[in-house]
């Protein structure tokens, strides 16, 4: 099985992604929050940051480009393989109303004809293979059936299906029946995206669907960073991990204000790997002192136990 880490804005910054690897193994693979090229043709100072060349990281990394005109998605795709990436990957996929209002991310589902075009620019022009995160549709899981049929019409490098609809965001059933008619009639390799948030989880859809090679895990690796890793999470890499994490934050942001902010997107997750946080969890969430803030996340270790990694998640 090949693991792959799902980009996650906000999170899966290129900080977040190298100090992961450095104290956690299992990852085969991130993919980075996505890149929005504009009619400019330039990386943003942020773009450029979280965009190194790909030989500078101990890692495989796959850039991720949101668009729905073909000549910024070639002008991106270009740029990454000037920076030594050998794939791309198109989010058809992101839910996100901002997003799908410009017909971007999961926005492109809605017309299929005018994905086919789009699909057809890119595949015939690409600089490098091009994967492709998609969604089953906007609202009706059943507008995946012509869905398939376009992205069948092109050689995808691998097809990350997340089993829902844009209106279900990140809520409600999967629609494991249509991965099942996906896994039966797409012509590219697949991979599986959704709730996979345990080693348990991992091993049940194995034996569910034997012949998928390819899974890509989000909210389940942020909540336990060493599930993968043979030795697991263990309490002095996650707390190593988190505090160099703050320090890195620090000195990028120029500032604790920032980085606090950003280490507390990362603890709405982490604080379920610890039984009974909830008290621990609100002040750190109110906190802005940063001498509050590292006292209450050594309380994390210092007090409370790891919940067993393999117990099903209610978050």
């Amino acid at each position: 099985m090949r693991y792959y880490f799902a980009p996650m804005e906000g999170i899966t910054d290129s900080i977040f992604r190298r100090t992961h690897a450095k104290y956690f193994s299992g990852v085969d693979r991130y993919y980075m929050p996505f890149l929005s090229p504009t009619v400019h043709r330039q990386l943003t100072h942020k773009e450029d940051r979280e965009l190194p060349f790909a030989d500078t990281e101990a890692f495989s990394a796959v850039p991720q480009i949101i668009t729905k005109v073909a000549e910024d998605f070639l002008w991106a795709a270009q740029v990454c393989a000037d920076r030594g990436y050998d794939q791309v990957n198109l989010n058809a996929g992101c839910p996100s109303g901002t997003v799908v209002s410009k017909g971007k991310g999961s926005g492109m589902l809605r017309d299929a004809e005018a994905l086919d075009a789009f699909l057809e620019k890119i595949f015939s022009q690409s600089p490098l293979p091009i994967s492709v995160k998609t969604r089953l549709g906007l609202d009706d899981p059943a507008d995946f059936y012509r869905i398939l049929e376009v992205y069948n019409r092109y050689p995808i490098q691998e097809l990350i299906i997340h089993p829902r609809t844009r209106k279900q965001f990140y809520d409600g059933d999967l629609h494991m029946d249509m991965f099942q008619y996906a896994l039966e009639s797409s012509k590219n390799p697949l991979c599986f995206n959704g709730e996979l948030r345990t080693n348990t989880n991992i091993s049940d859809f194995s034996k569910d669907f034997p012949k998928i090679d390819a899974v890509m895990i989000g909210r389940g690796l942020i909540a336990d960073p060493g599930m993968l890793d043979p030795r697991g999470t263990t309490r002095e890499a996650l707390q190593a991990f988190t505090e160099e994490l703050t320090e890195c934050y620090i000195a990028a942001f120029g500032g604790a204000r920032n980085a606090m902010f950003r280490m507390k997107e990362n603890w709405s997750f982490l604080r379920h790997r610890f039984v009974g946080s909830e008290p621990l969890w609100k002040q750190l969430r109110k906190t802005t002192d940063l001498g509050e803030y590292k006292a209450l996340c050594a309380g994390f270790f210092a007090t409370l136990p790891l919940a067993d990694p393999y117990a099903p998640q209610q978050w």
